[in-house]
């Protein structure tokens, strides 16, 4: 058995990854660590699992609650406090760790050892060899894994633009002006137009693959590869909880008919259990509560138009944790991932 501890146990992802690691064949959740609520139930805060678990929060690891003898913590603290944790924490040295905050998705390195970016489809044989994993945003996950195939095989034009509506729950449990109901319900708005911190994270992918895919050009494709392409995103807030809905726009490098491109994700994504590619237009109900991606590709006069569909908390955090960790310790990549849809 796996021996897990959730750091920062009382938000929204920690919740989901519970749901999902309490229905784990090979996990045994060793803590639940909060600073506030220790001794307290886990189902008091998360009260979908009431029934499910006895476990009751921990403050951390060497607690009388608490186990040190842990193979695998996930860390879901706000941004930015996870290298403060990690320093405090004090962790054996054969823990490993998947960070779902933002701190070593672009800075990766601590204690000697580097973050693998955990977008599994693109980085899977490094991933079952790390140590320490940085889980991809939210909107970074909707994004790359529409924009992936093109990248790698150098058919990503220089101009990309992006509009992608996120569920509340996208915000975190924290309020704000912007998460109350009465500003939320019945609205969408416009925030932190081109300048998201995902948009790091997209264009050190991005440029990764154009850096790889240049070094193995031939002459005359190097030019229009070692170009990185413009991304104008535009992130909005939904009226819904969860998922995220991205709408992309570009043109192809080269001459491709619609066939060629469907067959070129069809064949990038054989064997990636939960990235689909549908030839009818899809709707984020049909991945809402899972961990799928659903794609959709049309042309129209030169432009390509990709939609991409995610569950925000569980392909786009959660999820996607689950699954990196399966990775990282050998087990079916899909175990304990196979959720329902709301679909309805």
């Amino acid at each position: 058995m796996i021996r897990v501890a959730i750091a920062g146990g009382t938000g929204y992802t920690a919740g989901e990854l519970l749901r999902i690691l309490l229905n784990h064949p090979m996990v045994e959740i060793s803590a639940v660590l909060s600073s506030t609520l220790a001794g307290e139930m886990v189902s008091s805060v998360h009260k979908d699992l009431t029934g499910d678990t006895n476990l009751r929060f921990t403050s951390d690891l060497s607690s009388p609650q608490g186990r040190k003898e842990i193979d695998l913590i996930f860390l879901t603290l706000g941004h930015g406090l996870s290298k403060r944790y990690l320093d405090e924490l004090n962790l054996p040295e054969s823990c490993k760790i998947i960070d779902l905050g933002n701190d070593f998705r672009l800075d990766t390195h601590y204690k000697g050892e580097d973050f693998v970016y955990g977008l599994c489809e693109l980085n899977r044989e490094e991933i079952v060899k790390a140590k320490y994993i940085a889980n991809p945003g939210c909107f970074a996950t909707s994004i790359l894994l529409a924009l992936l195939p093109l990248a790698v095989d150098a058919k990503l034009n220089d101009d990309i633009h992006i509009h992608a509506i996120t569920g509340s729950t996208g915000a975190g449990k924290s309020l704000s002006e912007s998460t109350h109901f009465s500003y939320r319900d019945s609205n969408i708005s416009v925030y932190k137009p081109f300048t998201h911190q995902h948009l790091g994270e997209i264009k050190r992918v991005l440029e990764t693959i154009s850096a790889k895919s240049l070094s193995s050009a031939t002459q005359e494709h190097s030019a229009a590869l070692g170009e990185i392409p413009n991304i104008n995103f535009v992130p909005i807030r939904g009226d819904f909880t969860r998922g995220i809905f991205a709408s992309i726009y570009t043109k192809i490098t080269g001459d491709l008919t619609l066939e060629q491109v469907y067959s070129l994700y069809n064949s990038f994504y054989l064997g990636s259990p939960f990235v689909k590619i549908s030839r009818e237009p899809i709707s984020m109900k049909e991945v809402v509560n899972t961990n799928k991606t659903l794609l959709h590709i049309e042309s129209h006069n030169g432009y390509w138009h990709i939609t991409s569909v995610i569950d925000n908390l569980l392909k786009g955090a959660s999820g996607q944790a689950v699954q990196n960790m399966n990775l990282m310790f050998s087990i079916e990549e899909s175990s304990a991932l196979r959720l329902k849809g709301s679909a309805f």
